[in-house]
């Protein structure tokens, strides 16, 4: 390479560095965005390109140096960080939604509408389907695109009669043997004061009780946010998997730091104290799997995406397939009553 072209290489990734840290002034110092980790890792490369050079000044190696000391620090910081850049990413607008997995993913889909006792809950998802020639139950929850689709669907937050036509669905798929799929990305269980006059803790609770004695298979996977007992309702299952950028907690960053610090700014401290990163969930044993997500996440390439996805559910619906009922309630219940148990040496 000329020296020419590792001046303009370097230059380039000064300009990339320097764009990262502009970014993370115009946060005010409070972290760094989704797109870091990208950006840094590219970043890194283009130094090793450099580096492996031969005939470089010792301007230059210093320059390559100096750029290697601001990517290390702005790596540490993204450490330190990783739980709220995967809130970020879970919230992404334009990360696959449950109709978009069923489109991808499943054949013949027919929906289910209503609780038989209220109302039809648009944020509540519920069908059967074919899955890889399998009749299965399919449940999710939906967020909106637009403005339109997001006040239609309640921004994604189930009423109480989305959990009982969820429960309507799922006792349906164990009258006829279905096994039963179940897709969470929601925020939390409705704040609305509707919600709560219709019995929403009631609703959410007996979803609870309901699905641990369910004799069918049941796979849920968390595609987004996994919020509180909205996310759990419909997530009591032999398998819980979790997308590598999804989120899992009791409550949300922001409503943990107004609680603990009286100050919805340290939400980064929060997201990092909850553990709610399905590599820290993993380890302690609340969820199953990880599933893997394109380069960048979810939301850069949902055919690559959903295909991750299909094979994750592929393999964990094999593994359940035949098991007779009794052991699978048996098994469900023992590993929930077990979930996230650790011990201290005195």
């Amino acid at each position: 390479m000329k020296t020419a072209d590792i001046s303009v290489v370097l230059t380039g990734a000064q300009l990339l560095v320097s764009m990262v840290e502009t970014r993370r002034a115009a946060r005010n110092g409070n972290g760094l965005d989704a797109s870091a980790p990208e950006e840094l890792e590219k970043i890194e490369q283009q130094l090793g390109k450099l580096e492996s050079l031969d005939g470089q000044s010792a301007e230059v190696r210093k320059e390559i140096d100096e750029l290697r000391e601001r990517v290390a620090m702005l790596r540490r910081e993204i450490s330190h960080r990783e739980a709220w850049i995967k809130t970020e990413l879970a919230r992404h607008p334009q990360r696959p939604y449950f109709l978009d997995y069923v489109e991808k993913i499943f054949t013949d889909f027919s929906e289910i509408h209503g609780d038989r006792r209220y109302a039809d809950d648009p944020a509540m998802i519920c069908g059967m389907a074919r899955f890889h020639g399998e009749e299965v139950l399919l449940i999710g929850t939906q967020k909106g695109r637009d403005t339109k689709q997001k006040v239609a669907r309640n921004f994604g937050l189930p009423n109480p009669e989305g959990y009982r036509k969820a429960l309507r669905a799922m006792q349906i798929a164990e009258k006829f043997s279905r096994p039963i799929f179940t897709f969470v990305d929601v925020t939390g269980a409705n704040p609305g004061l509707g919600a709560e006059e219709r019995g929403q803790a009631e609703a959410i609770a007996l979803n609870l009780r309901e699905m641990a004695r369910l004799p069918v298979p049941v796979v849920t996977i968390i595609t987004g946010e996994g919020g509180s007992g909205g996310a759990l309702a419909i997530a009591v299952s032999d398998r819980v998997l979790m997308m590598e950028n999804a989120v899992y907690s009791v409550i949300s960053p922001e409503g943990c730091a107004s609680i603990m610090w009286r100050d919805a700014s340290k939400k980064e401290l929060a997201a990092e104290a909850l553990r709610i990163t399905a590599s820290d969930l993993k380890e302690l044993g609340c969820v199953d799997a990880i599933v893997a997500e394109p380069p960048g996440g979810a939301h850069t390439d949902h055919d690559a995406a959903a295909k991750l996805v299909d094979q994750a559910l592929q393999e964990n619906f094999s593994a359940l397939k035949g098991t007779p009922a009794k052991q699978l309630t048996a098994s469900r219940y023992e590993k929930f009553r077990t979930m996230a148990q650790f011990f201290t040496e005195s």
